[in-house]
Parts: structure tokens; sequence; C-alpha cells
């Protein structure tokens, strides 16, 4: 079993910073790569960042600037730093890894955590 779970959430003025962190437990060989999500009312998940396990990084052009993903791997821990938040910030955010479960087979599975409630009030 591999649980993720998130942290570092809540409530923030526009323009505050918060810093979000996920950290997996369980019986699992390795993580791949590592991301964050968010899910706003109404809209649908969209993608906020992805960190290989080298530490390569990915971003939608629409998060480029103010978010930064990053990811200790002794800890099996990824993180988010989001700074000069804005109302349209608000979302539920998620973790996600490809965890490799065994040492013996190369195949990965998706995890996802519980998600963090982030509020941005203007």
């Amino acid at each position: 079993q591999v649980q993720l779970v998130e942290s570092g959430g809540g409530l923030v003025q526009a323009g505050g910073s918060l810093r979000l962190s996920c950290a997996a437990s369980g019986s699992f060989f390795s993580i791949n790569a590592m991301a964050w999500y968010r899910q706003a009312p109404g809209k649908q998940r969209e993608l906020v960042a992805l960190i290989s396990r080298d530490g390569n990084t990915n971003y939608p052009e629409s998060m480029k600037g103010r978010f930064t993903i990053s990811r200790d791997n002794a800890k099996n821990t990824v993180y988010l730093q989001m700074n000069s938040l804005k109302p349209e910030d608000t979302a539920v955010y998620y973790c996600n890894a490809g965890v490799r479960r065994s040492r013996y087979r190369v195949e990965f599975s998706d995890y996802w955590g519980q998600g963090t409630q982030v509020t941005v009030s203007s």
C-alpha cells in the first residue's frame, strides 16, 4: 500500500505565499515522476507542475513564474512553492506520483493524495 499525504494548504491573502508538501509512505521500491494538480469548483483538474526523479521540471505555460516544484528523494517528498497568489489560484491541490512497487518488475502505478485546500482571498 502506498499513501500520499499533502499538507500546507490554507487561507492566504492575495499576493501571499504558501508551500505545499506531499510525503509518500508505505511499501514501494522507488518513485518516478511526481506532480501537483489542482481542481477548482466546477472546473477540470489541471496540471500545475511536474518533476522527474532527476529533478527536471515542467510547468504548463499558464503556471510558469509563480510556482516552483521541488523534491527530496531521501524523504520521498515533493514540494510546491506558490508565490504571488491570486484568488483564481483557489482550488484543491493534489499530489500525484508514479510509483514502482517492486524491485523485480519495472512497472509504475499512479497514486494520488487526498488533496489540500488552498483559498486565496482578495
